[in-house]
């Protein structure tokens, strides 16, 4: 059995009808068993029912965003809601088309779908805030071991972060973003939803938690059950042996980097340092750095300033720049913004010390001395961020001020950690190309091994 839908969209209903979704068997299990709590076993929900439902887990405004789509809103707005209006609702944001996602939107705040109907910026910043103040909701009340940690350890969701997290979804939509008066118009909110994947899995995670998906079976209690793991958030490795962690950035801070990451590094954060806890040491920084894989570097000034980068090399001691072109720097407080590379140049990481030609200290961007992020090795404890930096795109000054001083420093590393085992590898295969006795000799000790029945690794 499928489920047909439709969707308030004005003169284009006819176009966008025939592209609807279906949800499928497995869907309307849970889906059913969602509405029948929430409808108290009716064929309809009424919206107070619904409301006192969703309760604790949903941002009030984004309830009443869901309700104008469901009951509709003035002089269209209705008692009750059939089965097929609540499905649609989760089908359209879960995997919907771009323009389903769209026609929803407009519904959502209060409008029909019309090319011709703008929606004010204010309007559309607010969606986004309760978006992510739900998906925060979410995961605070997760059982999850990989969300009790972090929460466990200190980190926070302060209302100003989700909020700061909301308005850096909306922001990508373009145009005069600083006038109160701006709004946006069809064109623009369309590619706005096609190149905004932050906001698409938020919304995904939401509407499977609100809809129950994923419940244990047979469930059917008051509340839906959030899924064991909210996938924005990343596994801490070495996190828990921490008795007192100082944490300063916020779990939005987290789920904002997170989601710039290349998606093989998403998965997990690893401890590396804190200046908290490890003290404020170039060398000792470096130390616990060097030979860990990709990593994130994030500093608090002393002005409340949060900003860093990511760097997808491994810190080394070197003159030269090391990295790639999926480095890029950030914003955390007051705002939250990325600067993914330009190409123009590939001064992307830099980390040299006890040396009297080059500068020694950490810089991330820019020229020598002159960067994005510039951390001297003496003194420890403060730094600069130039006012351009021509490394990485759209960038703009990431502290208060070009010299500031640190109250807080700490490092990640990303994904898993490297194989000692593939370095040394690495390092013999090096050795073989550059040196053809050492290649016969191990040629030599491989056959004796195969001759003593030893196992030789399946060629990859």
């Amino acid at each position: 059995m499928f489920v047909y839908f439709h969707i308030r969209m004005g003169n284009t209903s006819k176009k966008l009808a025939a592209k609807c979704t279906l949800l499928t068997k497995e869907e309307q299990k849970y889906v059913a068993a969602t509405f029948r709590a929430a409808s108290k076993n009716s064929e309809r929900i009424r919206e107070e029912d619904l409301i006192k439902f969703w309760g604790p887990q949903i941002d009030p405004r984004l309830a009443q965003y869901l309700t104008n789509f469901l009951f509709g809103s003035g002089q269209q707005k209705t008692a009750t809601c059939d089965f097929n209006r609540f499905a649609e609702l989760y089908v359209f944001n879960v995997r919907g088309t771009v323009e389903e996602r769209l026609a929803v939107t407009y519904n959502c705040l209060g409008k029909d779908f019309n090319e011709d109907v703008e929606l004010p910026y204010q309007l559309l910043k607010e969606f986004c805030e309760s978006i992510a103040s739900t998906y925060i909701k979410i995961v605070k009340s997760s059982t999850s071991k990989r969300a009790r940690i972090w929460i466990d350890k200190g980190f926070r969701a302060s209302a100003s972060y989700v909020q700061a997290l909301g308005e850096a979804l909306a922001t990508t939509v373009g145009g005069d973003l600083e006038s109160p008066h701006h709004h946006c118009n069809a064109q623009q909110l369309l590619k706005w939803l096609e190149t905004n994947i932050l906001l698409k899995q938020l919304s995904e995670l939401v509407f499977v938690n609100l809809y129950g998906i994923n419940t244990r079976s047979g469930d059917e209690s008051p509340t839906p059950l959030p899924p064991a793991a909210p996938t924005m958030l990343p596994a801490s490795e070495g996190l828990d042996v921490m008795p007192d962690y100082p944490a300063f950035i916020d779990l939005s801070h987290i789920v904002w980097i997170n989601s710039h990451l290349p998606q093989k590094f998403q998965h997990k954060w690893r401890f590396l340092f804190s200046s908290h806890i490890h003290g404020e040491s170039f060398s000792t920084m470096a130390g616990r750095i060097q030979e860990q894989g990709p990593s994130i570097l994030i500093i608090e000034d002393t002005n409340g300033f949060i900003f860093g980068g990511f760097a997808t090399a491994a810190w080394a001691w070197s003159p030269n720049w090391t990295g790639t072109d999926d480095s890029f720097l950030f914003t955390c407080a007051p705002r939250m913004r990325i600067y993914p590379a330009t190409n123009y140049n590939d001064h992307y990481q830099y980390m040299n010390h006890h040396t009297k030609t080059l500068p020694n200290g950490l810089l991330m961007g820019g020229q020598l001395e002159f960067g994005g992020i510039w951390l001297p090795a003496e003194p420890f404890g403060e730094g600069n961020s130039a006012e351009s930096c021509s490394t990485f795109r759209g960038y703009k000054r990431l502290s208060k001020e070009p010299h500031f001083r640190i109250r807080s420093i700490e490092v990640w590393g990303v994904g898993d950690k490297p194989s000692l085992e593939k370095d040394e590898d690495e390092r013999d295969t090096s050795i073989l190309d550059t040196n053809p006795e050492a290649k016969a000799i191990l040629d030599m000790a491989g056959r004796t091994r195969h001759s003593e029945g030893l196992r030789e690794d399946p060629p990859l």
